[in-house]
This record gives structure tokens, sequence and C-alpha cells, in this order.
């Protein structure tokens, strides 16, 4: 058992696991590029913006988004509900990252 908080500790210590645990998903960067890209977005636009992707899916990452601080969920008091997503500042620090990502996606799609 001893080793396990070992192995723990060591996983934590290391930015990129931590960097990789937050961000890595099957479709949580592009997610949060839609996000960034529309500064707030509705569910049902994020949801038509996201290629292939499932409700359940898109559902459990923003839940993780969110539960790591690097969305907000607004859930407005109405029917039909209404719920906006935006990055939080501490989100916002993704964007060089996500920058990066996309001036490379551009010079090497062919």
């Amino acid at each position: 058992m001893k080793n396990k908080g070992l192995e723990e500790e060591k996983y934590l210590q290391c930015p990129i696991e931590f960097t990789m645990d937050k961000i890595v998903g099957k479709r949580k960067l592009v997610i949060l590029w839609h996000i960034y890209d529309k500064k707030v977005i509705r569910y049902g636009e994020l949801k038509n913006s996201v290629y292939k992707i499932s409700h359940k899916m898109l559902s459990d990452h923003l839940k993780e988004l969110v539960n790591d601080g690097i969305i907000s969920k607004k859930i407005y008091p109405e029917i039909p509900p209404k719920v906006e997503y935006s990055l939080t500042k501490f989100g916002e620090t993704l964007i060089p990252i996500m920058d990066i990502l996309c001036k490379w996606g551009i010079d090497n799609q062919k």
C-alpha cells in the first residue's frame, strides 16, 4: 500500500501528467477550442459544433472541465433550461497552448 502513495506522489509532481490529466480526453481540447472561440456558448451550439460527439461524451467532458475549474457553467432558471459555458481565468491560461496547436494544424493540414 505504501508504494501506491509514492506512485501517486510522483504522478502529482510531474507537470506533464498534471496537464494531460486536465485536458486530454477524446474531444476535450476541441470542446475548449469552441468555447474559447465563442467566449460564451450554449450546450446545443457546442453539441452541433463538435464533430461526431455523443451527448454522453460531451456531458462527461463538460462535467470534468467544470470540476477541474477550466470552464464555468451558468444555468438560467427558465424552461427549457438555458445553460452556457465559458472559460474561467484558469481555463484562459490554456489559450496559448491551443493557439500553438491550431497553428500547427493549419501549417500541416493538407
